[in-house]
């Protein structure tokens, strides 16, 4: 007697439930995940349960908000921002059919390793219909599988790969893995790859990513060709941020832009969530006041306020300049880096006068910091960095970082007088000195 399973049991199956829960359970094992096959669904099966369709349910995730880092990624190559000679160098490698088996991608972060990797990967794979190009992008393909080295690190996900790596494509010309943050393989998974990284079958290749290329063994290194993303320079990133600031029609102050393009610190991923954040937080335009607001850094009249009082060698002033700061809640160590910034800007500025590029700033700044840089002497400048640089470090670690804030600032108002008494001790060794030395006899 066949068993069947109606009203009065634990489901109730409908009209072509069981070919639908049998379609469903095909999946594919990549690399220790199970990925589940798109299939075609009736939408009965979702209107009678859950009382939306497929395509609403589509829309509800379509409608979902996306930031600027990943709504603004490149998509082609022609639109990787700061990294043009190594899109150039992929590109001509697939016009002359010469793409290698395997490449490791080093950078610090958000320069574009692994936005590069999955636009490669698009050329290398995508057909003459265009097919795959979207889920390529959004790391979804079949073909392109992404693996995360930090938590698939283990030999045995090294032996899971070489195993499947002998299956053919589904559609594509090449299976193609990203391991991203490859530097986090233990030893033996990387010396598991090594055979295959060498000689993989002739539809696999390889794209490593890494922060640490240090950490990658030399002997996976020299099986791949190397390719080293530059951190973006600060204009680049500036330019990059007033075109996405156009594309959402938000208006904010050139000052400001500039401002968030220096504090990226040569990454496109960390200038555009800096950038999320004043967005987020803005009721208008985007200026000078929200972005301390918000990141919660020295306000840069204030710091100057305080470079001024120093460079005068007036220790009152600076020190109420600096306690204004602190009051605001500022830590000490975001004090003293926004002073060093600050004497930086005119270190290079009695240097080179005011050049915006150098300076990264606007034009009006950078005349600004030129004509106030007249005040100081290059070596001064040089010695005032040094000095804000150890005082920060000493700060971190102090149980009294008031003190030592307070300390560095009176000794940088008194550096003349410091430079004085060492002139008159130097004078006076050397004086001293030549009165020990006995005259010649004749």
């Amino acid at each position: 007697m066949r068993r069947t399973v109606g009203s009065v049991g634990r489901t109730a199956r409908q009209p072509g439930q069981g070919l639908t829960a049998a379609a469903t359970r095909v999946v594919v094992r990549a690399f220790g995940r199970l990925a589940v096959l798109p299939v075609a669904i009736p939408r009965t099966a979702f209107s009678r349960g859950r009382g939306f369709t497929m395509s609403e349910s589509a829309t509800q995730n379509d409608t979902g908000y996306q930031v600027l880092a990943r709504r603004y990624r490149s998509q082609t190559f022609d639109e990787v921002v700061g990294q043009e000679p190594i899109a150039d160098t992929l590109k001509r490698a697939i016009d002359r059919n010469r793409t290698a088996h395997a490449y490791l991608f080093c950078g610090t972060r958000g320069v574009g390793k692994t936005s590069m990797a999955r636009i490669f990967a698009r050329a290398l794979n995508t057909s003459a219909e265009g097919a795959g190009e979207a889920s390529i992008l959004r790391g979804e393909d079949l073909d392109v599988i992404e693996i995360d080295g930090a938590s698939n690190n283990s030999v045995q996900d090294a032996r899971d790969l070489i195993s499947n790596a002998s299956v053919l494509p589904a559609r594509a010309p090449y299976k193609i893995y990203i391991i991203d943050e490859v530097h986090m393989l233990s030893t033996a998974a990387f010396n598991a790859l090594l055979k295959t990284m060498e000689e993989p079958p002739p539809h696999v290749k390889f794209i490593l990513c890494t922060t640490e290329p240090h950490k990658v063994l030399p002997t996976i290194q020299s099986r791949c060709q190397r390719f080293d993303f530059r951190p973006i320079s600060v204009p680049r990133i500036a330019e990059h941020l007033r075109s996405v600031l156009e594309s959402e029609s938000i208006e904010a102050e050139e000052a400001a832009i500039a401002r968030v393009a220096r504090l990226a610190n040569g990454s496109m991923r960390d200038g555009l969530s800096i950038l999320e954040r004043l967005v987020a937080a803005a009721d208008g335009a985007i200026d000078a006041a929200l972005l301390e607001r918000v990141l919660g850094v020295p306000p840069e009249d204030r710091v100057a306020e305080a470079v001024a009082a120093i460079g005068a060698g007036d220790v009152g002033a600076a020190l109420r300049a600096t306690a204004d700061l602190l009051g605001e809640g500022l830590p000490a160590e975001r004090v003293l880096d926004g002073f060093a910034e600050r004497f930086r800007q005119l270190l290079v500025a009695a240097t080179c006068g005011g050049d915006t590029t150098i300076l990264e700033t606007g034009a009006e700044e950078a005349a600004s910091l030129a004509a106030e840089s007249e005040a100081y002497d290059p070596s001064q400048l040089v010695h005032l960095v040094a000095l804000c640089d150890a005082a920060a470090q000493r700060v971190r670690i102090s149980t009294v970082p008031r003190a030592i804030v307070d300390a560095v600032v009176a000794r940088m108002a008194l550096s003349e007088r410091f430079a004085n008494a060492a002139s008159l001790l130097a004078g006076h060794e050397s004086g001293a000195s030549a009165k020990k030395k006995k005259p010649d006899r004749p």
